[in-house]
């Protein structure tokens, strides 16, 4: 019998089986739009299919709670805003399905009565020590199965969103998880439903409101059919299974403060001017990018961890094609339009210190985004998926996720900005999520995912490199 609205299920495994994190389901139940729009099927776009088979996002935003605030009320406003959020945003309330009729055509599909968002009420066990809430919001490396427990997994049958909200008894704090299906939407969409997720629960009041989402697919046409590409070359789930996270893989928090970044501005000028070369376009996010990865590889070199590897490491990141469409795409658009940038760069030069390396791997990435802009609408997008194939097995490869212009830390639904944000990493490979700095300095915010013997080489390189930034002359 098909579950109603709301109506309570049997609770679910969501997580609670974690030996390190008790977590108790209280009930999940059902949020659809209200009110509800018709019956309705969207067709997936070449951008959208790429992303078909790619793991779901998974994002954790921990929230310190007053100690007079009422829980149950606020658990209520969140499932009652959530109906009026997903009104704007119907498709994500829905499923991915086959079209039918087709073999590998795909859609996102939504009928009334059928399909709505399951929200979990779940809490941590009120003497469990590991509940405590600044363990959970430390910069420090923290263990990512503890973290996972507190966001949900899609349900199955193509479902594209769900939601965990879960009590922190110890410290009164209360953790929201989103899961997201990567081929409903990129972060910048998924983010603009946050936010407007946020503002619906504050209720608005005198706040502007936010604008809604853009959903027309008829504002992508496809006329080199990369959709057919991309369909019938996308690596299958089970070609990414031996990327899955290890069961004591680590996350950490590092911060590039404006003053850390301007600093790695002037070093990498300062060394084009010393090789005699043009400057590099060093944006805030290229030097992030630029200082994260040289860090990194060098952590890997200094640990032993390069030996044996190939002669070039890769830095593939994602870039916004919304602005560089032609003509180009509304901002809110709803659905996917990002593209792959695949930064490449010596090993060895990567790994060296001081400026070498960081004006290597910034120059890298600078010259990444130009040739994934360029690119934009010509037949190299034809060629994305061999790339990947290419880049995946590199045991030096990082990936990046997350933007700062996402304001994920502007996310309040009426009890406070969250005092941590967390993409929660799915994979071995080392991962990077970026982020605006939560003090609203002008830094950034990275989290790095790696195993515990690399997180200690890794935080010592950082550290390091970010003093020899400040012995520079300013």
């Amino acid at each position: 019998m098909a579950v109603t609205p709301d109506q309570q299920q049997p609770p679910a495994a969501t997580g609670s089986t974690s030996p390190r994190l008790r977590v108790h389901v209280h009930e999940t139940t059902l949020v659809p739009p209200s009110p509800s729009p018709p019956e309705t099927s969207l067709p997936l776009t070449f951008y959208d299919v790429f992303y078909l088979n790619s793991p779901p996002v998974e994002r954790l935003f921990l929230y310190r709670l007053a100690p007079d605030a009422d829980v149950a009320a606020i658990i209520s406003n969140l499932r009652d805003s959530l109906h009026r959020a997903l009104r704007a945003f119907y498709p994500l309330a829905g499923r991915v399905r086959l079209t039918p009729g087709t073999s590998d055509r795909y859609e996102m599909h939504y009928r009334p009565g059928d399909d709505a968002v399951t929200f979990t009420v779940a809490e941590c066990d009120g003497d469990d020590a590991e509940t405590h809430f600044d363990g959970l919001t430390t910069d420090e490396p923290r263990e990512v199965a503890k973290i996972a427990t507190l966001v949900p997994p899609l349900p199955e049958g193509g479902r594209l969103l769900a939601v965990q909200t879960t009590l922190l008894p110890a410290l009164r704090g209360l953790a929201i998880g989103v899961t997201v299906h990567h081929a409903a939407c990129d972060g910048s969409a998924s983010t603009h439903f946050l936010h407007t997720w946020a503002a619906a629960c504050r209720g608005g009041g005198a706040e502007a409101p936010l604008p809604p989402p853009v959903i027309d697919r008829t504002l992508l046409p496809d006329p080199r059919r990369l959709y057919d590409v991309f369909v019938q070359g996308a690596p299958r789930s089970e070609e990414l299974e031996s990327f899955k996270m290890s069961a004591d893989q680590l996350l950490a928090t590092f911060a590039l403060s404006k003053d850390d970044l301007k600093r790695v501005k002037d070093a990498v000028a300062d060394e084009a001017t010393r090789r005699g070369v043009a400057p590099l376009r060093c944006s805030s996010l290229v030097a992030t990018f630029g200082f994260v990865w040289s860090c990194y590889q060098r952590a890997k070199e200094g640990n032993g961890g390069g030996a044996g590897e190939g002669p070039v490491t890769c830095m593939a990141l994602a870039v916004d094609h919304r602005s560089r469409m032609k003509p180009p795409l509304p901002d809110k658009y709803l659905g996917n339009c990002v593209g792959p940038a695949f930064a490449l760069a010596p090993t060895g030069e990567l790994a060296a210190a001081g400026a070498g390396g960081l004006f290597s791997a910034c120059a890298a990435v600078a010259s990444s985004i130009d040739e994934a802009v360029r690119d934009i609408g010509t037949s190299s997008m034809e060629a994305w998926m061999d790339r990947i194939r290419e880049v995946l097995p590199m045991g030096n490869l990082l990936t990046v996720s997350g933007s700062p212009r996402f304001r994920v830390y502007d996310l309040d639904f009426g009890f406070g900005r969250p005092a941590q944000v967390d993409v929660v990493p799915v994979s071995r490979i080392c991962t990077v999520a970026v982020a605006e700095s939560r003090g609203g300095d002008g830094g950034i915010e990275v989290g790095v995912s790696l195993p515990p013997a690399a997180m200690v080489s890794y935080k010592k390189c950082f550290a390091d490199a970010i003093a020899w930034l400040h012995h520079q002359k300013t």
